[in-house]
């Protein structure tokens, strides 16, 4: 084998200064943007692990490891974690199933059908998203107050009720998100379909929502967080310690300021995340399809 084949394929070698302006710069930026972004995450860690309920002068991550802190979280008969956990998860499961499935719906509809109101509806989502939703805590406030004279299941300190409240708020924005991904899917297909005798709900489930898969998973995904990691509305609407979600209850930890127990509120803000990261494992393989798998497979 001659030598000069051989030559063609080794690389050159760089300088130092040269590789750092060519690449050594992205990965310096690389290295601190994870540090970043991976410090805060290791100090909650390592907090939940110490024995120190204090966060204050604690300048070593992991100095001391221990797992009381964990088990001190179900321990105490008045702040109810486990149930905590599980209203969590309840209201977080429903409201990201339901608002996904409301809003396919509203945006197949805007996407597909032509009807009177449709452009005018289309106009109220844009401008209800342009006002903050803080607004809407007092009327929801109320409406659930007056609701439960009537139905006690859906006012306030009610899961159910509380569930109702963010599916109304989550409905304009993963209709409007849903809509704009709705028409990068060519309408041929339904024309092609309802050639062959499909009806509309034929095609919406076994042709649309195979393609719209990516974006039913981002919007189950970032459903779930906005709900599960919400304070404000949580807080107002649920004033019961049995019905109560891990972003209400973990307060009770930290509120005092003679008692605050900064390593057990640690612990449990660790444990829920746990459901999160699932979910995201979960759907990873979903969002990183893209519309040309979903095509494929559908």
């Amino acid at each position: 084998v001659s030598e000069e084949p051989m030559r063609k394929i080794k690389k050159k070698r760089q300088s130092p200064a040269r590789w750092f302006l060519d690449t050594g710069w992205r990965h310096l930026i690389t290295w601190a943007i994870t540090i970043y972004a991976v410090f805060p995450l290791l100090y909650i860690l390592s907090t939940s692990l110490g024995k120190n309920s204090s966060i204050e002068g604690n300048t070593t991550l992991f100095k001391s490891v221990t797992f009381e802190n964990y088990f001190s979280l179900f321990d105490d008969p008045n702040r109810p974690y486990g149930t905590w956990y599980l209203n969590t998860l309840i209201v977080g499961i429903a409201t990201s199933v339901g608002s996904v499935f409301l809003s396919t719906l509203a945006a197949y509809a805007f996407s597909r059908l032509r009807f009177r109101g449709r452009r005018s509806g289309l106009m109220s989502l844009i401008l209800i998203q342009m006002f903050p939703s803080v607004l809407g805590l007092v009327a929801i406030y109320t409406i659930l107050a007056e609701v439960g004279k009537v139905v006690p299941e859906l006012g306030l300190s009610s899961i159910l009720g509380l569930i109702m409240a963010y599916l109304g708020g989550s409905l304009g924005t993963g209709t409007y998100l849903m809509y704009g991904f709705f028409n990068t899917v060519p309408k041929e297909i339904d024309e092609a379909a309802k050639i062959d005798g499909a009806t509309h709900t034929q095609i919406f489930y076994t042709i649309i929502l195979p393609l719209v898969t990516p974006i039913l998973a981002v919007n189950t995904l970032l459903s779930f967080i906005g709900v599960t990691s919400d304070f404000v509305l949580a807080s107002i609407v649920l004033g019961d310690p049995q019905s109560m979600t891990l972003a209400v209850g973990l307060r009770q930890y930290v509120s005092d300021p003679f008692s605050k127990d900064w390593a057990v509120f640690a612990s449990g803000a660790v444990l829920a995340a746990v459901p999160t990261m699932a979910l995201f494992l979960f759907l990873q393989r979903y969002i990183i399809s893209g519309l040309t798998g979903g095509a494929v497979k559908g």
